[in-house]
């Protein structure tokens, strides 16, 4: 079935081509996760700037939803000068942006600064890597987009190994992994939440152009988060122009990040790209010690050993990925 595009986009077969192979999916992938990686460092930073609690989740929420809604209209407009035609939906194309934004933006978000404040830090990293996981087992078992395999899980379980190492804190020994519904829980929900944007993604995109639904989706998402949070008594205190650069900053990163991811996502399998995702938390964990100085958590034989079993998940899922990709992918007159 053709795509129903608004915008008469159409992905040259050059730039296809290039995200469909293994290096040009690894660079796109990896450029995805270093700017997501340092949004973590970021939030923190942010919050401080703004003069943001940590145990103020309203205020969390406005912040996220501003965030967001800037980053829509970056999308929209950068695209609209780089098409030379306005990124402007159709009514065809509604359904599908509120669809969306209601898992990738407003669920998401909202559900993880509704547990945040009830959850411990490391426990939250793991059960949002988790995500990655979810998508290939919802792409699989739920969209019916591809075949669950057994390299499929191996290899997620691989990046998931290393993602729990890089957030051990101390010794194996001294690890707890605590879990309260108000809490872990609400995270667990924005992992399901991320994972099943990524599977809505790989199927909206064979009808509608990625590009226009990452854009007005974070418009809609982030108009969603800043009401919700602003009904919660949040209030945001920008310190000086430093506070509004790493807003903008911050935008930034969820435009580039969320378009490429997109594109990705609608030319290659789910289990392919999402298997990348892996790299966030291990980017998120380096950049924090670099930009927060928290160089005494940075155990370099940890952070060794958890990039290699990332690396091997990886490499476990596209030794079967570069091969099947373009075979599951979504079908071009037309796809996280």
């Amino acid at each position: 079935m053709a795509r129903e595009d608004s915008t008469e986009f159409r992905m040259g077969e050059r730039q296809e081509r290039f995200l469909t192979s293994s290096w040009g999916a690894l660079l796109a992938a990896a450029f995805c996760c270093l700017l997501w990686g340092s949004a973590f460092p970021c939030i923190k930073i942010g919050y401080a700037l703004f003069g943001i609690a940590g145990t103020d989740p309203a205020s969390q929420m406005l912040f996220a939803g501003t965030r967001f809604l800037l980053a829509g209209a970056m999308v929209i407009v950068f695209v609209s000068i780089a098409r030379r035609r306005p990124l402007v939906p159709k009514r065809t194309d509604v359904g599908a942006i509120c669809l969306l934004a209601l898992f990738q933006t407003f669920g998401q978000y909202a559900f993880f600064y509704l547990g945040l404040a009830h959850a411990a830090g490391t426990t939250s990293s793991v059960i949002e890597a988790s995500a990655n996981f979810f998508a290939i087992l919802l792409s699989a078992l739920a969209f019916r987009q591809e075949r669950l395999t057994g390299r499929k899980v191996a290899g997620c379980l691989l990046g998931f190994a290393g993602v729990v190492l890089i957030n051990l804190g101390g010794s194996l020994g001294n690890f707890s992994f605590s879990f309260s519904p108000d809490g872990e829980g609400m995270i667990l929900l924005s992992a399901l939440c991320s994972a099943t944007s990524s599977c809505l993604i790989q199927r909206l995109s064979k009808w509608h152009d990625p590009v226009l639904l990452s854009g007005w989706q974070f418009v809609v998402g982030g108009l969603g988060l800043m009401a919700m949070g602003a009904a919660g008594g949040g209030t945001l205190s920008p310190t000086g122009p430093n506070a509004i650069a790493l807003l903008a900053y911050m935008a930034f990163i969820s435009a580039a990040a969320y378009s490429v991811w997109s594109l990705l996502l609608s030319v290659n399998s789910v289990s392919r790209i999402s298997v990348y995702g892996f790299m966030n938390p291990v980017f998120g964990f380096v950049l924090s010690a670099v930009l927060l100085g928290e160089y005494q958590q940075v155990d370099p034989v940890r952070s060794i050993c958890a990039l290699v079993l990332v690396s091997a998940g990886i490499v476990v899922v596209n030794r079967v990925g570069a091969r099947a990709g373009s075979a599951t992918s979504a079908p071009r007159s037309e796809k996280h």
